[in-house]
This record gives C-alpha cells, sequence and structure tokens, in this order.
C-alpha cells in the first residue's frame, strides 16, 4: 500500500488532515497515522475517499502508479 499517496492526492486537492478528518469522522490524529503508516485504514473509509476523490481503489491503495476515475463521466 502506498501510505503516501494518501498524503499527496489530500495536498493536490488543498485539503487539510481536518478536511479530510471531518469527511471520514474521525479525528485529524488518525488521519496522521493513516498517512505516516502507523495504522491501517479500513476499506469503508477508502471507499468514501475513491468516491470523493473519484479516484480508483488500485490507485489509492498504491496498485497501480496510473490515477484512473472511479466513475467514468465526471
Amino acid at each position: 500500500m502506498e501510505l503516501n499517496r494518501l498524503k499527496e492526492i489530500r495536498e493536490d486537492h488543498d485539503l487539510a488532515q481536518t478536511d479530510i478528518a471531518n469527511l471520514l469522522h474521525t479525528s485529524r490524529q488518525q488521519v496522521a497515522k493513516w498517512e505516516r503508516g502507523a495504522q491501517k485504514m479500513g476499506i469503508d473509509k477508502y471507499i468514501i475517499l475513491a468516491k470523493y476523490y473519484n479516484l480508483s481503489l488500485d490507485y489509492l491503495t498504491g496498485l497501480v502508479d496510473e490515477p484512473k476515475p472511479l466513475y467514468e463521466n465526471s
């Protein structure tokens, strides 16, 4: 899993950890733990992020390096 990818995507969208924490109904500290790999994020959170960013789960989790949209018409 590409943990830094979570941070890179967040920063590319000019979002703070607090913004993602609010989206995922968690704390900023928890987002920081996920971003640095101290804890694993559940698939339910990845699905929320995939929909929010319109990015494939494969890209978010680091399985592929080419970003692909989750929805083709967006």
